[in-house]
């Protein structure tokens, strides 16, 4: 397989731009916040804890870090030792991670409320594009209509079967992907494992974006959201309150020179989704943010609303293909 997936280099760069921003009294900022940085699932990765006790943030930083290590041996797949890399590699998981399970079950109830738009079962497709235009002849219309057709016989959640004791596809050939759902899961458990240290002030860049409680200058802490056509620049200044902040874009992973095939596929086609160039969503928890940006980069406009109400409150901000912005809210 080829390089990594990267649909958050949005968020990224938003962390990035948002953080320049936090700054405020540099005096202040270096004597109450810690700063944390590495990877999560490939991601670069920040976490800042607001606490005077540096003894008690650094024992909570690394009880944060084990339990990246531990989730990452959980969904990771480009472990081979990882739970979900072998139960692509055999069709079947017995005696599953428990959070395995769990992400899985969550994943299903997304797929179903918005029509099979979000389908963990879609990547065949991806390995199916990587080899298309690793071929140095290939097409730049992407796969044939042959190959699409054979591969999205593999695509369907629904054929994920799915018990505490043992995950296992219907069809052989079959493999999950959690990359639109994981990295959300990721950082709320360490924002739960925080609160359960106490820890009450705290942002969270695991690929995703989680604010608790205030930054040190007592403001909501404050993100961006970059522009998926000018990526260095910021389009939108969000503060965060108790809630979460994901975003999907297309133009994070192009499969060829030209742009027109990127990683977020519509299973219905299994094709690259057309309707939005970037789609943030704030929600309570950054597991649904991230799940919905994923499933909203693949629906139309019309459909957002009742979607975003289903698991509300939650709003999506969608940048269009023209360059438009719009809110949609639920």
């Amino acid at each position: 397989m080829s390089a990594r997936p990267s649909r958050r280099r949005l968020l990224i760069a938003a962390a990035a731009g948002g953080l320049a921003l936090l700054a405020g009294d540099a005096r202040t900022v270096r004597a109450t916040t810690w700063r944390w940085q590495g990877s999560a699932l490939g991601a670069e990765s920040t976490i800042l804890l607001a606490h005077p006790d540096r003894a008690a943030a650094e024992q909570a930083l690394i009880a944060c870090c084990a339990e990246i290590a531990r989730l990452e041996r959980v969904f990771s797949l480009y472990r081979r030792d990882s739970a979900l890399s072998q139960l692509n590699r055999q069709g079947r998981l017995e005696a599953p991670p428990l959070e395995l399970v769990e992400l899985l079950a969550f994943s299903a109830r997304v797929s179903d409320l918005t029509g099979g738009a979000f389908d963990v079962t879609v990547q065949p497709l991806w390995e199916l594009y990587a080899a298309h235009f690793a071929n140095p002849g290939a097409v730049s219309a992407g796969p044939s209509d042959a190959a699409l057709s054979a591969t999205l016989a593999l695509v369907d959640w629904r054929a994920v079967e799915l018990h505490p004791s043992l995950i296992s596809f219907r069809r052989p050939g079959m493999a999950v992907t959690l990359n639109g759902v994981a990295q959300g899961y990721i950082t709320d458990r360490v924002a739960d494992l925080l609160c359960a240290h106490g820890f009450d002030n705290v942002l969270l860049e695991l690929g995703e974006i989680r604010a608790m409680g205030l930054h040190p200058d007592s403001d909501p802490w404050r993100v961006g959201i970059a522009d998926p056509n000018q990526p260095s620049a910021v389009m939108q200044i969000l503060p965060l309150l108790n809630a979460a902040l994901a975003t999907s874009g297309g133009y994070g992973t192009w499969f060829d020179r030209g742009r027109r095939h990127h990683h977020l596929f519509d299973p219905a086609t299994g094709r690259s989704a057309a309707h939005h160039a970037a789609v943030s969503v704030t929600a309570a928890r950054a597991t649904v943010a991230d799940a919905l940006s994923t499933a909203l980069t693949i629906l139309p406009a019309a459909s957002l609303e009742r979607v975003l109400t289903t698991f509300g409150p939650a709003t999506a901000y969608l940048c269009g293909r023209d360059g438009q912005h719009a809110t949609v809210a639920g």
